[in-house]
């Protein structure tokens, strides 16, 4: 664990700019901002690739979850899955919420969605399986007038380790700003495998964990087979959500970290030099 914590480090203070620039023009646009032709969708009581309502869809460069053909959302979550498994990387999302909600979406889902991490792959979801098995980062946007922190961890049939403790409630709020209206967010998340997860809103670090696993409760009608709970997840598919409140993507990126696991020095240098290359980032965001 303590090289784990030299990794924190690093990655919250940035790097030293005179090392070799690694990170350069390796990151893999998961989002080509042209199609969803990459991507699986899976919504509640629908089969894998039906994407009711066109609930998923690409407009003006953007990936956006919309409900304009919902009479009523129903409890039809969705789920949209990128076609390759991960590992360990460094997962990176410009989202905003936009307009109203849809008819029907319960009240704890308004600006609310998320990216799943570590998740089972689509084909293993239930016909009406509501959540996929997911490690969940949770993206919620202010009301405008309460605080409302963004990154935050929910747990769809899965634990984590907090503070040397198995962690099983099915939330935990991260320490981040509130970020109300329309405005663009930029979250990262900071993957390695099955050791240590950690969680970046507009460059602020606001929650890490540790050792994510299948348990607990809080998701429905999965296969038993699937859910192997005590099990370490080192790896899974990534998907977006659709939880009743309209959102939109204008980029997911990655940067595979998987190469530099075994190489405890060069891990640190990759994961210093994306620190420095993003600090800026979020100061042009909207």
């Amino acid at each position: 664990m303590k090289h784990l914590l030299i990794i924190v480090i690093f990655f919250s203070v940035a790097g030293c700019a005179s090392q070799k620039n690694i990170a350069t023009n390796k990151w893999i646009q998961l989002f080509n901002g042209k199609d969803l032709n990459d991507w699986q969708v899976k919504i509640t009581g629908y089969p894998l690739q039906e994407n009711f309502g066109n609930t998923f869809r690409v407009n003006d460069g953007k990936l956006q979850v919309g409900y304009e053909q919902y009479d009523k959302f129903n409890d039809r979550y969705g789920h949209i899955f990128y076609k390759q498994k991960f590992s360990a990387y460094l997962l990176a999302m410009e989202y905003r919420f936009i307009g109203a909600q849809a008819n029907g979406g319960p009240g704890w889902a308004l600006r609310n969605s998320g990216a799943m991490i570590h998740s089972q792959e689509p084909t293993t979801m239930g016909l009406k399986q509501d959540f996929p098995i997911s490690i969940e980062v949770q993206l919620l946007g202010g009301d405008g007038q309460h605080e409302r922190h963004t990154a935050n961890l929910c747990t769809p049939g899965t634990n984590v380790v907090m503070k040397d403790k198995l962690f099983t409630p099915h939330c935990i709020d991260s320490n981040s700003k509130t970020f109300h209206g329309e405005q663009w967010v930029r979250v990262e998340i900071l993957v390695l495998a099955d050791s240590m997860v950690q969680h970046i809103a507009n460059g602020d670090t606001v929650l890490t964990y540790y050792k994510p696993q299948i348990g607990g409760g809080n998701v429905g009608n999965y296969d038993p087979a699937v859910k192997k709970d005590g099990q370490l997840l080192k790896e899974g598919y990534i998907a977006l959500q659709s939880e009743s409140h309209p959102v939109e993507f204008r980029k997911v990126e990655l940067f595979n970290l998987e190469p530099y696991l075994k190489d405890r020095r060069k891990l640190r240098q990759v994961i210093q030099q994306l620190a420095a290359e993003k600090r800026g980032s979020t100061a042009n965001l909207n």
